[in-house]
């Protein structure tokens, strides 16, 4: 802890003299918020209830599913391992169960986009920025459905097979760190083109002016 001195000087009635005081102050660095890992998750869970939300029941309540999902995108494991892990969930199947209640592709792409968008900085809406663009593939393995197969993209075999499923994703890189702010699902036969068109239409409320795309 540092101790500073300041001298401050007062003016007194013409019947005193001036006089100047040295007071000690102590130089306290402003502390930054911490961000912790429960509320990190509280955050999360707020925002895809808010976006994306899911009627369930029984064991399997809408904060323990996105607890799930949460757990599995961020240690990179499956649903069932994830069930395996953590105390009192439901059975992967069951959370399977509830996960294909989403069926409208285009109205889950939506939603993800809002929530990928509904916290932002301020600081990265209405202003100019350089952005870049992802595209991952994760293996598909099986007999699609007939709504499966628009969303199977074909490519070099990777993992034992050639099927995948495919999505695009748009950040802003700023000081070294990205932050996705648009997602889209990839056809069968889309375009590199198509691909970048829907993903700069998903972030036009944002009002972003593209400084460079990587």
């Amino acid at each position: 802890m540092a101790l500073n001195f300041k001298r401050l000087r007062f003016k007194l009635p013409p019947t005193m003299d001036n006089i100047c005081l040295e007071v000690a102050y102590v130089n306290t660095p402003a502390i930054a918020p911490v961000l912790t890992d429960e509320q990190t998750l509280d955050e999360v869970i707020e925002c895809l209830a808010k976006h994306l939300p899911i009627e369930t029941q029984g064991a399997c309540d809408q904060r323990t599913l996105f607890e799930i999902l949460i757990h599995a995108a961020s240690h990179i494991e499956s649903i069932e391992n994830t069930c395996k892990t953590l105390q009192n969930t439901p059975c992967g199947n069951d959370v399977r169960y509830h996960l294909e209640k989403y069926k409208d592709m285009q109205g889950l792409e939506l939603q993800l986009n809002r929530a990928f968008q509904d916290r932002l900085p301020p600081r990265l809406v209405n202003s100019q920025q350089c952005v870049a663009t992802d595209f991952n593939l994760l293996p598909y393995y099986g007999q699609p459905t007939p709504e499966e197969e628009p969303y199977i993209y074909r490519s070099q075999a990777k993992d034992g097979t050639c099927s995948f499923y495919a999505y695009a994703t748009l950040y802003v890189m700023r000081k070294n760190k990205r932050v996705t702010i648009a997602l889209t699902a990839v056809r069968a036969h889309d375009t590199t083109i198509a691909v970048l068109t829907r993903l700069f239409d998903q972030i036009s409320p944002l009002n972003l002016k593209i400084k460079r795309l990587y």
